[in-house]
């Protein structure tokens, strides 16, 4: 009997995925769970595995091709046999000996031979150099000048100049279209500040190894800075709403979105609840948020509804950069690398570990003094981490 592969539901409103990539075909072998087929969505790409094993009987879809939820792209058949693997074209066995001689191949390099078929040359319009009269890749290249010195014209480029064409992912090209939407729609500005980042540094060498040994997770700067974004928040609730038509939502709470890196691009999980969140919840989201974003394995519902967003440029060694806002939400912090540079403290130039932090945000909810007051309160919770934990 036959086992249907379906499409599950992948989130919220999304009715419909793109087929990624096979993984395996028909007449293989598969387990239980075993991965089959890539998709993408609007919100993110997964695996699906196989919910029965088997051989698969056949596939319904091809690689980019539409699929509705619930539908069916492929067939198992349990118990199946798997089908031999055809052989490689050549590989038909031994051939016979030719009983007439072969002509001599000219002895050309195999750079060199490239190089002339691009070219349009043959060997005897070169001068070999090579040992035993071998044609040399430089040899070439001394007949092209010479035919474009004579021409009058300047050589042609050289060496292999290819092009690869690859289908945007769902994933990628809602994100595209997201981005256009947000520049066309908001009235986004950027705003800069720098911290000291002396204090965070000091608290985390003093701290870090009793930390790691009780909640089994590094204590990152990330925590400091979703801790100081709450505290800002609070404080500039503005940068925590957004604008629904011809109204502006206020939350009470803070859902803050923490951009990282994935197997298939940036993805933008949310913590829920911040505000509730210890350093040490904190940090064992992220590290999980992280794990997962590499193997695609961050769900949709897991990046919406997010209230404000924190992403670090720093990790990749950006200094500075001007973040676009994650629609809906009306603010971004970006983070960004550390670097010790002079600065002035108490009449006295000396090096310290600054990063410069930016916060873009939508000018038509968010006024220039609130964007800067709301900076400047991650500056002075980053700078004096106290702060936060006596709430002052």
């Amino acid at each position: 009997m036959a086992i249907e592969l379906k499409i599950p539901s992948v989130g919220e409103s999304i009715t419909e995925v793109i087929i990624g990539t096979w993984i395996k075909h028909e007449g293989d072998a598969v387990e239980t769970d075993e991965p089959i087929v890539e998709i993408d969505s609007d919100k993110a790409s997964q695996e699906l595995g196989a919910p029965a094993g088997g051989v698969i009987k056949q596939l319904l879809k091809k690689e980019g091709d539409t699929a509705q939820v619930g539908e069916v792209i492929a067939l198992i058949e349990e118990n199946g046999k798997q089908k031999p693997r055809a052989k490689a074209r050549g590989d038909a066995g031994p051939k016979p000996a030719s009983t007439q001689p072969a002509p001599a191949e000219p002895r050309v390099m195999p750079a060199a031979r490239r190089m002339l078929d691009e070219n349009k040359l043959s060997p005897a319009e070169v001068t070999p150099s090579g040992p035993g009269g071998r044609v040399l890749k430089e040899d070439v290249q001394r007949a092209l000048a010479g035919k474009a010195e004579s021409a009058g014209k300047l050589p042609a480029p050289q060496g292999l100049r290819e092009t690869e064409t690859v289908r945007m992912s769902t994933l990628r090209k809602r994100l595209a279209q997201r981005l256009v939407e947000v520049q066309q729609t908001a009235a986004i500005l950027t705003t800069f500040n720098e911290v000291d980042m002396g204090a965070v540094m000091q608290l985390r060498a003093q701290h870090k190894d009793a930390f790691q040994h009780k909640h089994g997770v590094k204590l990152g700067f990330m925590s400091f800075f979703v801790k100081a974004a709450v505290d800002a928040l609070r404080l500039v609730p503005q940068v925590n709403g957004r604008i629904e038509g011809d109204n502006i939502v206020y939350h009470n709470y803070q859902d803050i979105g923490v951009a990282v890196g994935g197997g298939r691009g940036l993805v933008v999980p949310v913590l829920r609840n911040a505000e509730r969140m210890s350093f040490a919840e904190i940090e064992l989201a992220i590290a999980d948020f992280g794990r997962r974003a590499q193997s695609n394995e961050i769900t949709p519902d897991e990046m919406q509804g997010g209230t404000f967003t924190i992403s670090n440029g720093g990790v990749y060694g950006s200094l500075l950069s001007t973040p676009i806002l994650n629609p809906p939400q009306s603010g971004i912090l970006g983070m960004h690398a550390i670097q010790d540079r002079p600065m002035a403290v108490n009449g006295q130039v000396v090096i310290r570990p600054m990063m410069y932090v930016a916060l873009s945000y939508d000018h038509r909810i968010i006024d220039g003094r609130e964007a800067v007051t709301f900076l400047k309160r991650i500056k002075e919770c980053v700078e004096d981490p106290t702060r936060m934990l006596m709430e002052i």
